[in-house]
């Protein structure tokens, strides 16, 4: 296989599998029974995905090294970023209907493929705008969301959703100059020592075994997630990664499905098919851009 073709791959088969596990993780949050903070959720789920990375290490790296940095504010910058999502996707998540935190919070593609053009000066191409907002329209068509009543939880699945974008850019901008150890180190030190604080501050309610087991598994998710996830930023650009975003809404479908026996209507159904068909004319128009010369024959 060319290596830009085995690069391009290696994009898509990153940020899939990234998504799958968040979208895992997002389930057994939802499973939680116990009545608990969303700093207790997001410690405990934390600080088992940062045991995950512990056991993982990218080549010539150390975790005892993470906070050597040759670029320590955008990494710090991209921590933040990842703590306020977390805390606003879980208060959106507990707050507010599924449906409607799930259209929010997709708004990220969105102001990635913004921020690609303001920040990162990259070039997006029609077929790339007509993807995010074919994407965006099967959204609404899955999730159907309504606007009638605003709540708190609406503001923060749409900063959730910024915040996912933002910390997008950071890694694109980042590229191959921070260390993995040093990105993810920082996100869980962050994540772990201010949840921790918070539910210091909020209160501590002693969660049930049951709901151990499922913050440990949700954590496990997130922790692999993260490595997919930065791994698919070092090898491509932010507007390749934004689109597959969408395939989240299909597998929330799915644990729909077959754990919560959540149905989806027809009208669901279709806009889980409108968002797969923008992600595989990202992919297909990404491999025809990709494979076709620079310079084809009688063109100068």
């Amino acid at each position: 296989m060319p290596v830009r073709q085995s690069v391009f791959t290696n994009v898509y088969i990153c940020a899939f599998a990234a998504y799958a596990c968040f979208s895992t993780s997002d389930a057994f949050t939802k499973a939680l029974h116990g009545p608990l903070s969303v700093f207790e959720i997001g410690f405990f789920e934390n600080l088992s995905a940062s045991m995950v990375l512990l056991a993982t290490r990218h080549e010539n790296e150390r975790w005892l090294e993470f906070w050597k940095m040759s670029r320590p504010w955008p990494i710090h910058f991209r921590a933040l970023c990842g703590v306020l999502s977390s805390l606003c996707a879980i208060y959106a998540f507990t707050t507010i209907p599924l449906v409607d935190a799930y259209s929010l919070i997709f708004l990220a593609p969105f102001f990635v493929t913004v921020m690609s053009v303001l920040v990162l000066k990259e070039h997006v191409g029609l077929w790339r705008w007509f993807a995010v907002m074919l994407g965006f329209a099967g959204v609404l068509l899955a999730v159907k969301p309504g606007f009638q009543a605003f709540h708190l939880g609406h503001l923060s699945a749409a900063v959730a959703g910024l915040s996912t974008g933002t910390s997008i850019i950071i890694m694109r901008s980042l590229g191959s100059s921070a260390k993995k150890t040093s990105i993810l180190g920082m996100l869980f030190l962050y994540l772990v020592s201010i949840n921790g604080l918070g539910m210091f501050l909020w209160g501590f309610s002693t969660p049930s075994l049951h709901d151990l087991l499922l913050m440990a598994l949700s954590g496990l998710c997130v922790g692999l997630g993260q490595w997919a996830f930065v791994s698919a930023a070092r090898y491509g650009s932010a507007t390749q990664i934004a689109p597959v975003a969408y395939s989240q809404l299909g597998w929330a479908m799915l644990f729909g499905i077959i754990v919560f026996h959540e149905y989806p209507d027809l009208l669901a159904i279709v806009g889980v098919g409108v968002i797969a068909s923008a992600g595989l004319l990202t992919v297909l128009r990404e491999r025809v851009r990709r494979i076709r010369p620079a310079n084809p024959p009688g063109i100068r």
